[in-house]
């Protein structure tokens, strides 16, 4: 097993969280580290929310909702059904009680001159969390996506809001080029000796983080094997809108395609048991069971293929 490696992992969403819950078990604290996607961040009410930084937390700390992979367990709304009841406020957002907590607490510091990764370190030491979770940068990185039916819109807007369904033409990141990666998490990178990119939304999770200037070349000049994990099961993704976007921007709903998103950067990729084999020259695939439905499902994943990594980049 891989217990005595720095592992640094790109991750977004609930399918990267579900993998974070199995590598926790699977490796010591102290030796893993999360680089969160922050395309996803907008400010709502006032209020800096950080869905994919939270939901990760929210994961690791077993706060999450388990029946839909975000957001606080048993958590109420009162707050915004009193938003919408007497100010009209439309609540398209939903933020529960308890999850407002980590808002709050989150804006209070960042308006007192803190970096987001001071203030994520903060709030996931308050959690009891030992694993390092970082944002990707302390700039602000939005993702705006660009849809048929109503134009560009905030990620928000298009994922929640509008659930989706509208048809998108493309993606940008809005002030990328300005954005630097966080030292800390360059730090991780560099001293990392696996690193690995989550089965979370190419287009929505991790593209943001690959966008960042000089990551991609950060991540082919390191001598650590660099290995992606695929979000597509059978031909379509298990949540979310992967399949429908890799539609609209006329890809193959496979695993083979998530693997050419990624191109040079990874040497290995580990593909689902239920998906057609692929070969492509110079990359290292193996067929694991990716479908992660309970919490043993998770861990099996996450020592199969730090084994897996570990047994060939020795």
């Amino acid at each position: 097993m891989a217990l005595d490696k720095n592992i640094a992992v790109l991750i977004g969403g609930v399918g990267g969280a579900k993998l974070a819950s199995g590598l926790v078990e699977a490796v010591p604290p102290e030796r893993l580290t999360f680089i969160v996607n922050t395309g996803d961040d907008f400010w709502h009410l006032g209020l800096k929310i950080c869905p994919d930084i939270d939901t990760l937390m929210y994961t690791l700390s077993c706060l999450v909702n388990p029946e839909l992979g975000w957001g606080i367990a048993d958590d109420t709304t009162a707050a915004l059904d009193s938003l919408a009841r007497h100010y009209q406020v439309e609540p398209w957002f939903r933020l529960g009680d308890q999850d407002l907590a980590t808002h709050i607490l989150r804006t209070h510091w960042l308006r007192r001159g803190r970096s987001l990764t001071a203030v994520t370190t903060c709030l996931a030491e308050r959690l009891g969390l030992r694993t390092a979770i970082l944002p990707m940068s302390d700039d602000e990185v939005p993702t705006m996506v660009n849809t048929i039916e109503r134009g560009e819109l905030g990620f928000q807007e298009y994922f929640v809001k509008y659930a989706w369904s509208p048809v998108i033409r493309s993606i940008r990141h809005q002030g990328c080029e300005k954005a630097r990666l966080s030292q800390p998490a360059q730090a991780a990178l560099t001293e990392a000796d696996i690193v690995l990119i989550a089965p979370s939304n190419p287009w929505l999770s991790l593209a943001p983080i690959l966008a960042i200037p000089g990551l991609r070349d950060l991540l082919t000049r390191l001598t650590a094997p660099v290995v992606a994990v695929t979000p597509i099961i059978a031909g379509d993704a298990v949540k979310g809108p992967t399949a429908k976007i890799m539609r609209e921007l006329g890809l193959q709903v496979s695993a083979r395609a998530v693997a050419r998103f990624y191109g040079g950067l990874i040497d290995g990729f580990v593909d689902d048991r239920r998906n057609e084999p692929f070969e492509i020259e110079g990359l290292r695939t193996i067929q694991l069971n990716t479908l992660m439905n309970n919490q043993a499902d998770k861990v099996a994943l996450a020592r199969a293929l730090l084994d897996w990594i570990v047994r060939w980049a020795r």
